[in-house]
């Protein structure tokens, strides 16, 4: 049992639960996702938030969706104050807007009940003032938030906060690299990749990994496809890794969570992008939402995350909006 890498996953047929290996014993997945049989029955209550973003000036608006479905965007609320750049944060109960610039950067963190409507409230404060640029995820107990673009250049902080309390942001380690941009993550680990790097202002390939319970300096897992910055989504074994920039692009590429190794093709968004969307998922569905083309667009389009293929029209935005956070009570890697 010792050579089975820690953070491998598998389907217990008898108990018909998703497992995963913490190093040492095989431990069921959270509830909300753990039976994969029965995540069809669970989808309907799933919902995404997109919260702020560029319209191209900056708003405060968050709107859901129903992300097992089809359909245009509802009003959900607003956020303290209009921003870009945050990035997002979920539990089953929970969702977190973290960062952001106005074009000031930030270091609030604020949180509603994804199951009502309604406007945040504060939770705490990063360590950082940034821009976190999607670079934040998490497991069911602890949302982890990686580099960002600060006043000064990039971060490679990694901080983390326990979802269901409040307060301030805890330091966790340090990325390989400054950077801050896509992030993916399963109950155990969680991925950071992309950005820029503070070296020479590049945009960087590198991805890193932790093991989301324990803290301390992100190791290397293996590098992207293209370099870039964008948004993630994924399933409790998938991560799925939408990058643009400098120049537009549709480009998805994907990664199994588990294991270490460069990322791969997964297939295309509907349009060229140019800037990072805002993104959340269930356990079997990624929405990408707030498509630019360079144009700033309304558009949300979703692909099926264990099934390489293109995306595929969803929706609407209650408005136009790039560069927006994304999270969900039914995020795969919860």
């Amino acid at each position: 049992m010792s050579e089975i890498p820690a953070g491998a996953m598998r389907f217990n047929s008898d108990s018909q639960k998703l497992e995963y290996w913490n190093g040492s014993a095989w431990f069921q997945v959270h509830t909300a996702t753990s039976n994969l049989a029965t995540a069809g029955d669970r989808e309907p209550g799933a919902r995404g938030l997109r919260g702020g973003g560029q319209t191209p000036g900056n708003t405060d608006t968050i709107d859901y969706v129903n992300i097992a479905s089809t359909g245009n965007a509802v009003d959900f609320g607003n956020l303290s104050a209009s921003r870009f750049g945050a990035g997002g944060i979920g539990s089953s109960t929970r969702g977190l807007f973290v960062g952001g610039g106005t074009p000031t950067r930030l270091n609030t963190i604020e949180f509603v009940t994804i199951s009502s409507t309604g406007n945040v409230i504060d939770f705490g404060d990063l360590t950082k003032q940034a821009t976190v640029a999607g670079a934040s995820t998490g497991n069911a107990t602890r949302g982890l938030t990686f580099g960002g673009a600060t006043s000064s250049g990039t971060s490679d902080i990694i901080d983390y906060v326990t979802i269901s309390s409040t307060g301030a942001a805890v330091d966790f380690g340090d990325c390989t690299q400054q950077n801050g941009s896509v992030a993916v993550s399963s109950p155990v680990r969680a991925i950071s990749a992309g950005g820029d790097s503070a070296a020479n202002g590049s945009h960087i390939n590198t991805i890193d990994f932790v093991t989301i319970s324990t803290t301390g300096d992100a190791q290397d897992f293996g590098d992207l496809s293209r370099v870039g910055t964008g948004r993630g989504v994924s399933s409790p074994v998938r991560g799925i890794l939408q990058f643009t920039g400098p120049a537009l692009s549709k480009s998805l590429d994907y990664l199994t969570i588990a294991t270490t190794g460069n990322s791969q093709k997964f297939g295309d968004l509907v349009s060229d992008c140019l800037s990072s969307a805002a993104s959340y998922s269930s356990p079997t569905r990624g929405v990408f939402a707030g498509i630019r083309t360079p144009t700033v667009t309304n558009t949300i389009e979703y692909i099926i995350i264990q099934t390489e293929g293109n995306a595929v029209d969803f929706g609407d935005l209650t408005q136009t909006a790039n560069n927006a956070g994304g999270c969900s009570n039914a995020h795969g890697g919860l």
